[in-house]
């Protein structure tokens, strides 16, 4: 063995050591400095002698190529979910089925997205997503370059762990600003993040995102153990982060959740509950399971967390329609690991139903943990000056009269030609569902509209290279990226386009079925609401409003510019008659684990099925993934065929 060769082992060694003593032990033992030059050294050696290339080096941390696509992983042992409870006594329930005094492992729910380590030989060989539990996204490159886990261990069984990959708060709060600074849209929530950031197909961004990981479950291992708390010894033994979790009998579980609750506001990362499960292996596999979950465990949700804080000013925000929105100026709170200061208060009688006003402690949560709301007013510690709020008679952004439809809770600005309308406007025609043109967010197009190349959406279209770059330092390259996905945009067709205008009442599935019964935009200048209403789900004030907006000389003067452009104003129909799904309705609710709500909804739509926005007893199926709310227990409490998405594939396969 080349004395090279025993140095570069060594010094990969000594970097794992001080790797799981700064990211698992949280206890550092070399500085920074000292820690970067002996990375540069390994890097040098490997450089200088390919011959002695791993794929488990520290090195590797840092990310390699890029990806073209993520390969599909088959897990040898499915990873699946558990039920959940949302309440003390309906965690008491399950206590009581279970029976006896068994001991329970009660362990911290972590809010982030779940993964299979697979080792070999005491090597890191593969890290799968979980994706349906049966199959998953091979996403090994990525994870190698989450600093808690371990490139090689000490056991050289066959072994594979079930993990959660998060983000923790610090890093989120970094990731965002950065977004900020660089004018992209920020991520909702840590999780939302973290799970963006595994998925990147260049390791080089998942490694800059600071990704952590807590190792929760043996999925495989040649040796046996008795109890799950031997496991996750076994796991720590071998240098992962476990899952921070305590032992108690049945009687001590309910307190156990409680104590939970009251840590989760103050450690570093969002966890979203307490995962309860029998600490005996011989038990569970006498409960077994029941529909692919496991009957010896629950997942007990936390509500939302809310708190207290001073609500200093209400500022009215001018929407694409020109309806006035009042928002909250908050003293900033910290919120599900997120600095709020900003909060919705929807519209006027909700201020007035609140009865909230400038100066009063309010109380806030996030609504879906995502969207920050005022919950209620603490009326004890209400300044005496405090007086009722009542909405601007004329717009913040240009003056002009505002006014109250009837019938409608909103307040609009009465100017067609508002500057907040038209910033909005190109806003929501630029967005991912409507026109998807990646890297024109709002301050690049405030800086449009200021500099003059834009008074309406169809001039996006006639920018050019060179006069975006002198823009807000975008550079030459960033320049023709955004004008590359300008042209790019033009391509996407009617039904886009139709939701891209921002016509009053038609969203994503609306403008779709409006492009499927009439396939070129020309057939809506001259259609009558009446032969709108005749569609399935149109409306009568949906119908006047789309001959409302086509009625207007500027909406054919701007359909005429946007053709003269290139833009495509027609729509491929798949004929769908005789599908799989040929006269079925169903409803989609919560979160799928590997297709978005819009491909599930393509692929219905496809097969001759038709999707709904409301359960009911015409309902065929309701589609449910994880965090299915309301919709999953009408569905329930009617009797309706309720699939996940694996039977939903299934029936694709039909």
């Amino acid at each position: 063995m080349s004395a090279v060769y025993e140095k570069i082992v060594s010094l990969r060694s000594t970097l794992e050591h001080h790797a799981y003593l700064y990211y698992v032990c949280d206890a550092p033992e070399l500085s920074d400095a000292e820690y970067d030059r002996l990375f540069r050294e390994l890097e040098e050696l490997e450089a200088l002698h390919p011959e002695y290339d791993d794929p488990n080096s520290p090195t590797k941390r840092v990310g390699g190529k890029p990806s073209e696509k993520f390969a599909k992983v088959r897990h040898e042992v499915a990873l699946g979910s558990l039920r959940d409870v949302f309440s003390l006594d309906e965690l008491q329930t399950f206590l009581d089925g279970i029976g006896g005094s068994p001991l329970y492992s009660v362990e911290y729910k972590i809010d982030g997205l779940s993964v299979a380590l697979e080792y070999e030989n005491g090597k890191l060989i593969r890290g799968a997503t979980r994706g349906d539990g049966t199959e998953g996204e091979d996403v090994t490159a990525n994870l190698r370059t989450v600093g808690a886990i371990p490139l090689s261990i000490p056991y050289t069984g066959r072994l594979i762990v079930r993990g959660e990959v998060f983000m923790p708060r610090k890093s989120f709060v970094t990731v965002n600003e950065e977004r900020e600074e660089k004018g992209e849209p920020l991520f909702a929530n840590p999780r939302n993040a973290a799970a963006g950031s595994l998925r990147q197909l260049d390791p080089k961004i998942t490694a800059s995102r600071k990704l952590d990981i807590f190792a929760f479950n043996i999925q495989l291992c040649d040796r046996t153990f008795e109890t799950h708390s031997q496991s996750l010894a076994f796991l720590k033994e071998n240098g992962f982060k476990v899952i921070p979790h305590r032992v108690v009998y049945q009687s001590d579980v309910p307190s156990a959740v409680e104590t939970i609750g009251e840590e989760r506001a103050s450690l570093a990362y969002d966890i979203d509950g307490a995962v309860i499960k029998l600490d005996s292996l011989a038990l569970r596999e006498e409960w077994g399971e029941l529909s692919g979950r496991p009957k010896w465990a629950v997942a007990f949700k936390y509500p939302p967390e809310e708190k207290e804080t001073k609500l200093t000013d209400i500022v009215i925000q001018v929407g694409r329609t020109g309806v006035l929105t009042p928002n909250a100026v908050l003293e900033q709170v910290i919120l599900s690991g997120t600095r709020v200061s900003r909060a919705t208060l929807h519209n006027h009688d909700f201020i007035r139903e609140k009865d909230i006003r400038i100066g009063d402690t309010v109380v806030v949560r996030k609504a879906g943990e995502i969207i920050p709301e005022v919950v209620s007013v603490v009326l004890s510690k209400r300044p005496p000056e405090a007086v009722p709020y009542e909405m601007p008679s004329i717009c913040p952004d240009c003056g002009e009269p505002v006014v109250r439809e009837e019938d409608e809770a909103a307040y609009r600005c009465t100017n067609p030609d508002c500057p907040a309308l038209l910033q909005r406007n190109i806003e929501h025609f630029v967005s991912k569902d409507a026109m998807n043109i990646d890297g024109l967010g709002g301050a690049l197009v405030h800086t449009l509209i200021e500099a003059g190349l834009l008074s309406d959406v169809s001039e996006l279209y006639t920018l050019k290279a060179e006069q975006l770059e002198p823009l807000e330092k975008l550079g030459k390259k960033s320049a023709e990226n955004l004008i590359r996905a300008i042209e790019t945009s033009k391509q996407n067709g009617l039904s886009r386009l139709l939701y891209a205008l921002g016509i009053r009442h038609i969203g994503e599935k609306a403008a779709k079925q409006l492009a499927k019964a009439y396939p070129d935009i020309e057939a809506f200048f001259t259609l009558t609401a009446e032969e709108l209403t005749a569609l399935d789900d149109v409306g009568g004030v949906t119908a006047q409003s789309v001959v409302n907006f086509f009625s207007h000389s500027q909406t054919r003067t701007l359909i005429d510019r946007l053709k003269a452009y290139g833009v495509k104003t027609t729509e491929e129909v798949i004929q769908t008659e005789g599908g799989a799904f040929e006269g079925k309705t169903f409803v989609l609710t919560g979160k799928l684990p590997t297709m978005t709500r819009d491909e599930a909804s393509a692929l219905i739509e496809a097969r001759g099925g038709k999707v709904s926005s409301s359960v009911s007893k015409k309902t065929d199926y309701v589609l449910a993934g994880e965090d299915a709310g309301s919709k999953l227990t009408k569905a329930q409490q009617l009797g309706l065929r309720i699939i996940d998405e694996t039977e939903f594939k299934e029936l694709i396969e039909i």
